[in-house]
């Protein structure tokens, strides 16, 4: 809390500031007069102060307190501010014609209302702009010891970053790079466009630039790769500013620079959702998570609370994850109700305590296990995990009357061929399965490939083998993924479930698939070594249930799209509910007595198109190490 002696200083400040424009309103208003006569042999002597003087200032001051003039700092003067400072000028002019209406403007020349708004308006103005002139050019001066920025873009996000860095101290812009030709040799606040991006190299060294910061957020994928590589080139540290997706989402503020990221290198333009279906559908609701902790439950119950919902329940099995996510919510959104059920969600007695003391309106079921090669030796725990505890949320939702049950699926469902896959199909199954019975409830599944920075992804895994200096394991040479960050894969969840569908399998558009070896390179690149040089890569080979390449559905699914350009819509495959339903007993009790070949069987007889593979030893057919990067290590498909 500031001072009183500092609170008195910005106030008399302030006061200084009214005294001074109501001086220039009285001086406006005699030289106007002054001007009017001055050619006149017989010009009448004008009194310093006058009932007519008074008048026109105190108007004046009530029109600049009506348009609220004294909001803005002269220090950031600007056109907004000017414009307010003459909408001021022509109301006081108004509020003048109707003063002096009663003597239909007797001793008022026409002249000097006509000239009046605008010569207060530049006598107002003048001052302003002089005092952030001033106030700029002394920030200018930097200090020596301040680091020489090279910007490159020279756009909109460019001319907010040079404010930004003057104003710091820290910083000293030395030059700006861009690809548009018509700007070659122009200025930006007085720093000059030294060249093109492809100039960086040559320019930073002749700059004698430190730092390299992008300025360009709506750079696509291709174009940011680009330039990263210029930026690498050089061997100077870059940044880049954040995209407007990373201020909506909370995770970077306006104006902060960050580190290039690997989610900025995806082959994927930002995901615009439809904000007024999410929010109407939202508004209001009671919302339950299974795996409400978890990397993608945590963050659906950021974007229910963000989004409108009025209650969120936080169903999970770990206290400690429980903990961090209700303080988080409690914490960031303290209008929402949190409330925490601890157990498993594959416990119906948990299920039902849960559905019936919150009686919620929308189920999103995220809990899970999702890691494949501990899966493959864990069937009977995929399967009591992904299968079971998922018919028993979904069935035990729909005898509540729930509205809406949405489970968190995954590409591993499609042509399963290890238990994650298969456990995860069979969900599937149950969940169109119930909803042709259910009348109340409609089900949605959403399905899509791998999150970026979730628990187990092969992002930190990566982060964490190049901090130790190496090696990089990757499985194949070939193998690839799709991948999405998770909020984006959180707001297509939102997306899909506010849908109007029942029992549909949406699928989230992922971009292209990215190959892992590339991944690895950008990794390495972007923290600064080279591959294979610094940061050796190693394959090891497939990992049991592993495949080369991952679908986000079936060939006969006969994918439709949908209202957003990024969801989905796959049509429903032949089963028969009967035998999904009706093999569940049967599944339990096999669960129940740990008859890992009687799941197997189960699985095979249900999902006919489980078809598991082994691990595939790929090490006598590739180089073991990567001692250089391909020509393409660059980039990312």
């Amino acid at each position: 809390m500031a001072s009183w002696h500092e609170r008195f200083a910005g106030g008399g400040l302030r006061y200084a500031v009214m005294l001074h424009d109501l001086v220039m309103v009285w001086l406006c208003w005699q030289l106007l007069f002054a001007a009017r006569y001055a050619m006149l042999d017989n010009a009448p002597v004008l009194p310093l102060f006058s009932l007519d003087v008074a008048g026109v200032v105190v108007l004046q001051a009530l029109a600049f307190w009506k348009v609220g003039l004294y909001r803005g700092l002269w220090r950031f003067a600007s056109v907004a501010d000017l414009i307010n400072i003459f909408k001021a000028s022509f109301i006081g002019l108004l509020a003048i014609l109707v003063l002096f209406s009663y003597r239909r403007l007797d001793g008022i020349p026409i002249s000097v209302l006509v000239v009046y708004p605008f010569a207060l308006s530049a006598l107002l103005g003048s001052p302003r702009l002089l005092y952030r002139a001033w106030k700029d050019y002394q920030t200018v001066q930097s200090d020596a010891r301040a680091r020489r920025v090279l910007v490159l873009g020279a756009g909109q996000a460019a001319e907010s970053l040079i404010k930004d860095i003057r104003r710091s101290g820290d910083y000293e812009p030395v030059g700006l790079l861009d690809d548009s030709s018509h700007l070659q040799g122009a200025q930006l606040h007085g720093i000059p466009i030294l060249g093109m991006l492809g100039d960086v190299a040559a320019v930073a060294k002749e700059t004698d630039a430190k730092l390299l910061v992008i300025a360009i957020p709506t750079l696509g994928a291709a174009g940011m790769q680009r330039v990263v590589a210029l930026c690498e080139s050089t061997g100077l540290p870059f940044r880049t500013v954040p995209r407007l997706n990373d201020i909506l989402e909370g995770s970077s503020l306006p104006g902060q620079l960050k580190e290039v990221a690997i989610e900025d290198l995806l082959g994927r333009k930002p995901i615009l959702p439809d904000w007024a279906l999410i929010r109407g559908w939202l508004r209001g609701r009671t919302v339950l998570v299974t795996g409400g902790g978890g990397s993608i439950g945590s963050e659906l119950c950021r974007q229910c609370a963000r989004h409108g919902a009025a209650r969120l329940v936080v169903l999970e099995i770990s206290e400690l994850l429980m903990l961090n996510i209700q303080a988080e919510l409690r914490r960031n959104f303290p209008d929402l109700q949190v409330q925490g059920v601890l157990g498993d969600c594959g416990d119906p007695a948990v299920i039902r305590h849960a559905l019936k003391s919150y009686n919620p309106d929308t189920v999103f079921h995220a809990a899970a296990y999702k890691q494949v090669p501990l899966l493959e030796n864990q069937l009977r725990e995929a399967v009591r995990n992904n299968t079971l505890a998922t018919e028993c949320v979904a069935t035990a939702c729909t005898e509540s009357g729930v509205e809406n049950f949405v489970f968190i699926s995954t590409d591993k469902a499609v042509d399963p061929a290890n238990a994650l896959g298969a456990s995860k199909r069979y969900a599937e199954m149950v969940c169109q399965s119930l909803n042709k019975r259910a009348m109340q409830t409609r089900f949605v599944t959403v399905r899509f490939g791998n999150v970026l920075g979730s628990v187990g992804s092969v992002v930190p895994l990566f982060r964490e083998q190049i901090s130790k200096g190496g090696p990089i394991t990757v499985t194949h040479p070939e193998v690839s993924r799709y991948f999405m960050t998770i909020p984006e894969a959180c707001l297509l969840i939102l997306q899909a479930a506010a849908s109007s569908s029942r029992g549909a399998i949406y699928m989230l558009d992922m971009g292209e698939p990215v190959l892992i070896r590339h991944l690895a390179e950008q990794m390495i690149r972007l923290a600064g070594k080279v591959p294979g040089a610094d940061i050796p890569i190693v394959y090891t080979g497939l990992r049991a249930g592993e495949k080369l390449h991952e679908s986000l559905f079936y060939d006969d699914e006969n994918c439709q799209p949908t209202s957003h350009p990024k969801v989905l819509e796959a049509g429903v495959r032949e089963f028969s509910p009967e035998l999904v339903l009706g093999n569940i007993a049967a599944l339990r009790r096999a669960v129940a007595n740990y008859d890992v070949d009687a799941i197997r069987d189960i699985l095979f007889t249900t999902i006919p198109e489980f078809s598991p593979v082994q691990a595939q030893d790929v090490r006598s057919v590739t180089a073991n190490v990567v001692p250089f990067p391909s020509k393409e290590a660059g980039r990312i498909h």
